[in-house]
Order: C-alpha cells, then structure tokens, then sequence
C-alpha cells in the first residue's frame, strides 16, 4: 500500500480492515486474515497490525477466538455519530472512522516515510541478534540509538552531547510525562508557546498543571518586557517552547526575537523543554535552534521519530546533561521495556546518512504541498480567511475574516464526512475560536477543490450576526 496516501501506520491497517468487514456479506461473524497473513500482505509488522485489530475489537466490530484468530461481527449500521460534548475526542474519534477525510491531521510522513527502510532494516538485523529476550535490560534505551542521537545532536565543541546525556522512551508523551514526575511539577506553572499541540495540553493537565500560554502578536512577535513581568510573578517552573518553529503554524521567530527570549528565560532560571519534534522539517534549514542559547545546565530536549521516519518508529527522548541520577532513578521506576531491534533499525537510520537524505526529500515534499495547498486556499477561501505561507512542517493555519461558530463549522463539516482541526484544540483558555488547522498531508487523490468549497460554505453559513 502506499504510504504517501495513508494514516498512521496503524490507522492504515483498520482502515483497510474497516473496509474489509463492511463489504463481507451480512450473516453469521467471518473470519478475517492472521495476523502474519496480513502483517506480509500489507508490508508492516505485526504489532502494527495487531494495534488496528484491538482497536476494531474495542469497537464492536469485530471478536478474538482463542486458538482460532479474528471474526467480523455483523453491523446494525456503519453511520454511527460520533458522541459526547469533548471536542477533542469527538475529533480524535471523527479521525478514526474509514469513511471520513481526515483534513486536519499533523502527519508530514503520510507524504514520505522511512517506514519501509526501517522494516527492512529491523529484518536484516534480526539475522545477526538472537531473538530472544536479552537479560541485560536496558531501561535508558539502546546504547547504539542514544549513541547516534546524542552524534546527531553534536553541532560544535560548545554544543555537544553523549550517549550518557539520552534517554529513550516509548513516545514522546511518555517521556514528557517522565520530566513532569521527575522536576516535580505538580500544582506548578508551566509556560506554553499558544497555539500549543493539544497532546501537551492534555498532559500538563492531568497533572494539576496551572497552563500559562504565550502568544505573539499579529506581526509574530513576542513582547520580552510583559513576558519578564509575567516569569516575575507567575511562578512559572517551566517553559515548553519548540526548537525552530512554531509546531501548530509553521512560523519562526527572528533571530533577534529568539535572542531575546532566551536572555529572559535564562535571567529567570526557568527549565525549558525545547519541543524538538519538527524541528528537522523547517524549510529554512539554517536557522539556529532555541537549544543553542539556553542555559544547557536548565535545558531540556524532547523529540519523537514519528514526524520524521513515520508510524513504525514510535519512541520518544530526552537529552539533558543535568543530575544524570535523577534521570537514572526516574527511568528505572518506570521501567520503559522498548523492542531492542527496533531500536538499533533506527539507529542504523541516523549512522548511515538514510534520514538525512531522506529528510531533505521530505522537506521539499512538504513545501510543494503546502505551497499548493495555500494558493487553492487563497483561490478558494480567500475571501473569507487569512493566513501566514508556513515556514515549515505539514499544516496551514487559518484564520476566519468573520465571527463565525467554529464548532458549528466543525459538527456542519462531519456532516460533509470532512474533519478539520479547530483552533480552539490548541488552547485550555478558549483561545483561536476564530481559527483552523489545514493539512497538506492528506489524501490528495480526493478532489481537493470541492473540500475547499464545502468548508467555505460552512464558514459562510455559521457566520456570526
């Protein structure tokens, strides 16, 4: 199948397997492909698949028979509603179902993955590593993988970093929840660039965390004076901000704005994660990123692979060179037991130069679509939105000319079978009503023109008196 036209990788199995079940003939349950079986015929591993089948099975659609495999289960109807007042999960269920156009997901590598590489790679290596458990459990990740992150990391003598300075965790929400236990931050403040990706927001919530959101102005620029009177009096503990760009609109500060806001937070003592997940999928590539002007004694590091290789490289991690006991004891009550060979098969990725090549194809990918994306956009919407060309990444962020009810454009485009992400997803304060997410990632071989004019449509109608 091909990956350029896909979810995640995950996603691309229950969808194929959604559409599997539907078109069986109505009747007693049919049995469906093993996981092995189906894991070769789509060419991803089984875990993968076994992801999308759990999924299925919370479902409802399909069943588990010990020693016997998988069954689909005759379905009443396949329109179900997606219900509930939470805006996030009716969006998050809205992108699950087989029959929807996902519009508004943040997945650069649906247009390009490492996917396939990766796999291939993870096969190769199995040859020359027993299969096994291996008792010498490494609970800090892969000593080859924090190895070729903290070389990758390495940009100058006075920016370097070493294999001891990585941890590995099993994506990056895990590993942001790690720093959260571990700097104590429960009932603390934590300073958020808004608009902010909603899996951060979620998670400094369910911690107790006060949000404090940062947001520029309409030029893009940050105040340095009112975010100095708000560090002095906020007791805010720490700042998550992204390493290059900004991740939900694709926009970069200036080299004398990033300056500045470095010399606040360093005067202030402030822990700052720098959110380095896109970070590798700016256009401009010269940039210099926040890491290299923070106190590297309060600087934190996260990143995933998922928005670079793709779905089957989920692992998160974190580079800091402080108090590596803290870290030590914090990993070791969580015990993060992670596949050994995927691992090295993503190592082997960074040592080879692969990602590298790879990254530069996908950057330029990814500014073709979102090019062409903004100027149908303009052409079809530009009478009722405005927005910024991105800097980088995969989405479009945009802003209604109008007063408009965006839930109501959002429940009116479910209707249409359309999900877009709105603005409001990326703040807790309510923030951005008036705005959306667009992706440039999305299945292009759907008539991208007409989506464009049903969203106008739904703009115009929901429109504010």
């Amino acid at each position: 199948m091909n990956n350029n036209r896909t979810d995640f990788a995950y996603q691309m199995v229950y969808r194929y397997l959604s559409r599997l079940a539907n078109e069986l003939p109505e009747g007693p349950a049919v049995k469906l492909p093993s996981l092995r079986l189906l894991a070769r015929r789509l060419r991803v591993s089984i875990s993968t698949v076994q992801n999308a089948y759990s999924l299925l099975e919370k479902e409802g659609r399909i069943c588990s028979v010990p020693k016997s495999g998988y069954y689909a289960l005759p379905q009443p109807c396949n329109d179900i509603q997606c219900e509930g007042e939470d805006l996030l999960e009716r969006y998050q269920a809205s992108t699950r179902r087989a029959d929807m156009f996902v519009f508004g997901a943040d997945e650069p590598t649906l247009l390009q993955s490492l996917d396939g590489a990766l796999l291939s790679l993870e096969r190769e290596l199995m040859r020359h590593y027993p299969c096994q458990s291996d008792p010498r459990f490494q609970p800090f990740g892969d000593v080859e993988l924090r190895a070729a992150l903290a070389a990758y990391y390495t940009s100058s003598a006075q920016h370097c970093w070493h294999p001891d300075n990585v941890f590995i965790g099993p994506d990056k929400i895990g590993v942001l929840k790690t720093v959260l236990k571990a700097l104590q931050l429960r009932d603390c403040a934590v300073l958020v660039e808004s608009p902010c990706s909603w899996t951060i927001l979620r998670t400094l919530q369910s911690f107790g965390i006060r949000v404090i959101e940062l947001c520029t102005d309409v030029e893009g620029v940050i105040d340095a004076d009112e975010l100095d009177g708000l560090l002095r009096h906020g007791d805010v503990k720490l700042a998550i901000l992204s390493s290059r760009m900004d991740t939900v609109r694709g926009r970069m500060l200036g080299a004398d704005q990033r300056m500045r806001l470095a010399q606040v937070l360093n005067r202030h003592g402030l822990w700052v994660l720098e959110n380095d997940s896109q970070g590798e999928l700016c256009f401009d590539e010269q940039f210099t990123p926040l890491r290299d002007l923070i106190d590297p004694q309060r600087l934190l590091i996260v990143g995933a692979f998922d928005k670079t290789i793709g779905l089957e490289a989920p692992f998160g991690y974190l580079l800091t060179r402080h108090s590596r006991a803290l870290w030590h004891r914090q990993l070791l009550l969580r015990s993060f037991r992670l596949p050994r060979i995927r691992q090295k098969a993503i190592a082997r990725l960074y040592s080879s130069g692969q990602l590298e090549r790879h990254l530069h194809g996908l950057r330029q990918c990814l500014k073709q679509r979102v090019d062409h994306l903004a100027l149908m956009i303009g052409d079809f919407l530009g009478e009722d939105v405005t927005f910024d060309p991105p800097q980088g990444g995969a989405t479009i962020w945009v802003n209604s000319r109008h007063r408009v009810d965006m839930r109501r454009v959002f429940e009116r485009l479910l209707e249409q079978r359309i999900v877009i992400a709105p603005g409001e997803l990326f703040s807790v304060r309510g923030l951005h009503q008036q705005s959306l997410c667009l992706s440039g990632a999305a299945d292009w071989s759907q008539n991208i023109e007409s989506m464009l004019v049903i969203i106008r449509n739904a703009l115009v109608q929901e429109r504010l008196v």
